[in-house]
């Protein structure tokens, strides 16, 4: 593994420990929003963010360059911290720049992993379905933030 893959594996992983510190803090009162915080962290920042990572180290026939890895660690979580605020405050606007910043993410992703032949087809299948998961959940994120918040 090469040093492309460092920034997104230790803000993955600052991902899953931060939600799972939530889930600890939140379990004496549990709510709907302390919950979906807790799995937006673990899933979405951690996992997702630790499978871009590795994918996009194993798959780029050529190593990303320096100002595209600090783009698409710079966007994926700036639109993460869109996506959190956004709906822990009810404020929509906020949840349509994350699920917009996602998009251009995944965009960049795409652009870094582009090319890529034959050796890892399962890894290259893996990425791309994380990538489809991501794009199709923005807009059901932007649907439910809207609908929760009448």
């Amino acid at each position: 593994m090469n040093r492309t893959a460092i920034p997104f594996l230790v803000i993955g992983g600052l991902g899953i420990l931060a939600g799972g510190f939530l889930s600890a803090i939140s379990a004496a009162a549990p709510s709907y929003l302390a919950a979906w915080a807790v799995a937006y962290l673990v899933l979405v920042v951690g996992f997702a963010q630790l499978l871009l990572g590795i994918g996009q180290d194993q798959l780029a026939v050529r190593r990303p360059s320096g100002r595209l890895v600090a783009a698409e660690v710079l966007t994926f979580n700036l639109a993460n911290v869109a996506v959190l605020a956004g709906s822990l405050t009810s404020i929509v606007v906020l949840t349509w720049i994350g699920a917009a910043l996602i998009v251009v993410a995944m965009a960049l992703f795409i652009w870094a992993a582009r090319g890529c032949g034959g050796r890892h087809r399962w890894l290259l299948y893996l990425f791309r379905a994380m990538i489809v998961i991501l794009l199709v959940s923005a807009p059901i994120g932007i649907v439910l933030a809207h609908s929760r918040m009448g």
